[in-house]
């Protein structure tokens, strides 16, 4: 039996929920999946140009274990791109080291470390939703 798989630790959760391509008529939605533990990779190592042990002490991984996420990432947007399918972020086997929230009514999304009375820091508002529960749940 194989072993289950340790969560990875995600830093901050995408701005975006995925990405869709435009100008190509007729084709199919077939999406392609990008697990945030992937997207994290990219994050970390094309984005803030750390080096794979760097990120890998980020993610809470071994370094092997994130060439392979990163390879498998790669693998999925490089998809994406040549096929002409949309790129949506969700699930994997994840876990967030803040809470983090989304107002529904600005569209912000901020981190609170305190769990009293939690607001929007930009319109004041309680219509939030977990970004935690969002991207952990599938």
């Amino acid at each position: 039996m194989p072993r289950r798989k340790r969560n990875r630790r995600i830093q901050v959760p995408p701005v975006i929920k995925g990405m869709s391509v435009f100008g190509v008529r007729g084709r199919k939605s077939n999406e392609v999946i990008l697990h945030l533990e992937e997207y994290e990779a990219i994050r970390l190592l094309d984005y803030q140009n750390l080096t794979q042990e760097e990120a890998a002490v980020f993610m809470d991984v071994s370094r092997p274990t994130l060439t392979r996420i990163y390879e498998e990432a790669r693998n999925k947007v490089a998809t994406a791109f040549v096929e002409g399918r949309d790129l949506i972020f969700r699930g994997g086997d994840i876990y967030f080291d803040k809470n983090w929230y989304k107002c529904n009514d600005c569209k912000a999304s901020f981190s609170d470390y305190a769990e009293e009375n939690i607001k929007c820091p930009v319109c004041q508002s309680d219509n939030l939703i977990s970004l935690n529960d969002y991207y952990t749940s599938e």
